[in-house]
């Protein structure tokens, strides 16, 4: 066990080295441990594009448009993802460019169904011993070059949420966020 300092500008010192310290390896460290390196970066969804203008396409409609965000989905109702129906699938834009896309889904086996799929086409989740790969929260995110999705599966709810977003286009959605926002 270290001696503490008897002086009070001692112990400052020691507790700032500390501090600094716990700042500079939490910095070294990754930010998101849990991200897998993506194989198979789609570059997009769908056939689309990032940062292609969804106005061109005739088969989306808009849904919620606002001056810089705007919402689209599919005119025919196709919701499918993972070889298995969806609750829904948005198409977003920034400043008119394809950023995002939010799928929702229901029900354990149609979680089932999604994990396959995205660890066949993206690549397999790194399995640490010890951690928890079932839970009432779960959380999954695989990161390429151009794309990175986030899983996040609430099992109490059996509701599953997917984010399938541009690199270099989705932080502009923090720049249209208002301090008014709700």
């Amino acid at each position: 066990m270290l001696p503490l300092p008897s002086s009070t500008v001692a112990w400052t010192r020691c507790v700032v080295v500390l501090m600094t310290g716990g700042l500079l390896l939490g910095l070294l460290m990754p930010l998101d441990a849990s991200a897998v390196e993506m194989r198979n970066d789609p570059k997009g969804f769908q056939q689309i594009a990032w940062g292609a203008s969804l106005a061109t396409h005739p088969e989306l409609e808009p849904q919620r448009t606002g001056p810089h965000i705007k919402e689209y989905r599919t005119k025919a109702g196709s919701r499918s993802f993972a070889n298995t129906d969806m609750t829904s699938i948005l198409y977003v834009t920034v400043d008119d460019q394809f950023a995002r896309v939010t799928i929702r889904y229901e029900g354990e086996r149609n979680h089932k169904q999604v994990m396959e799929y995205m660890e066949a086409q993206f690549g397999p989740l790194e399995r640490i011993p010890g951690q928890m790969t079932r839970g009432l929260n779960q959380q999954y995110t695989w990161r390429g070059s151009e794309t990175e999705i986030t899983l996040t599966y609430q099992a109490s709810t059996e509701r599953g949420f997917i984010f399938i977003d541009s690199r270099t286009l989705a932080p502009r959605f923090n720049d249209q966020i208002t301090d008014s926002a709700e």
